[in-house]
């Protein structure tokens, strides 16, 4: 046979194999990722060192453990969210207002005057508008009932201006605190304003709604707002005066 044959049937095999594998692995990302829309594009440049650079330049604080002492673990930035998907990319970071920064600050002492080893831990806190759009349209929550965890975009979260912060307590293990549902649980379980019913109910029990009071009252005490239908959310300030004086995470 003569030689260029060979190489050229070579190739064919070669292209044959290839073209089959790509199928495998393509199936697969649809599989793992397949929570996502259409309606939703991946932020590619803002996912990489984007969100840290508007953060810094709109005046946020970045909160570490080093020099902080809080423990940071951002959700978004993990598929361990109710999206299923890494929604920040690369930016793990946590940055507030520097206002709420030394509020937290003074919660986390408070909580450890009398817990010495408990400590607070943040797992959202600045949202990028464009996040805020994609947990909407993610979210499998009734129409009537998605505004009870999530702010409509179109109105902005307090998350969006830096003004507002996911937080739990980790014990000297370093595991969360039993608080009754997980992070960002949407249902009656999450929501403060249900506990004495859901008490009776046998839903939540005492040592849970306990913990919940201890994080509402180290959180209170330095100046933040719970709500009525997250355990975890504080607002540092109201959206009327975050709009009126601070900058969009956009």
């Amino acid at each position: 046979m003569p030689r260029f044959k060979i190489i050229l049937i070579v190739c064919l095999l070669f292209t044959t194999s290839g073209c089959n594998e790509t199928p495998g692995i393509n199936n697969q990302k649809q599989t793992v990722s397949n929570i996502k829309t259409d309606t939703i594009p991946v932020q590619v440049s803002q996912k990489e060192n984007g969100y840290e650079q508007i953060a810094k330049a709109i005046g946020l604080q970045e909160v570490t453990q080093k020099q902080d002492g809080i423990v940071v673990k951002m959700m978004y930035a993990t598929t361990q969210n109710f999206t299923q998907t890494n929604l920040y990319g690369t930016f793990d970071k946590a940055y507030l207002l520097s206002m709420a920064v030394a509020k937290l600050k003074t919660a986390n002492k408070i909580l450890q005057q009398k817990f010495p080893k408990y400590t607070i831990t943040i797992y959202d806190a600045a949202r990028p508008v464009v996040v805020q759009q994609q947990l909407w349209d993610l979210a499998k929550i009734e129409p009537s009932k998605k505004h009870l965890y999530l702010s409509r975009p179109e109105q902005n979260s307090l998350h969006n201006y830096g003004a507002a912060v996911d937080v739990a307590i980790l014990d000297s293990t370093g595991q969360m605190l039993d608080f009754g549902s997980p992070y960002d649980f949407f249902g009656e379980a999450a929501q403060p304003q249900l506990e004495p019913k859901l008490l009776k109910q046998g839903v939540l029990n005492l040592k849970q709604i306990a913990n919940r009071k201890l994080l509402r009252s180290v959180m209170v005490q330095a100046g933040f707002t719970p709500i009525k239908t997250e355990w975890w959310h504080f607002n540092a300030c109201t959206r009327a005066y975050a709009k009126q004086h601070y900058k969009l995470f956009q």
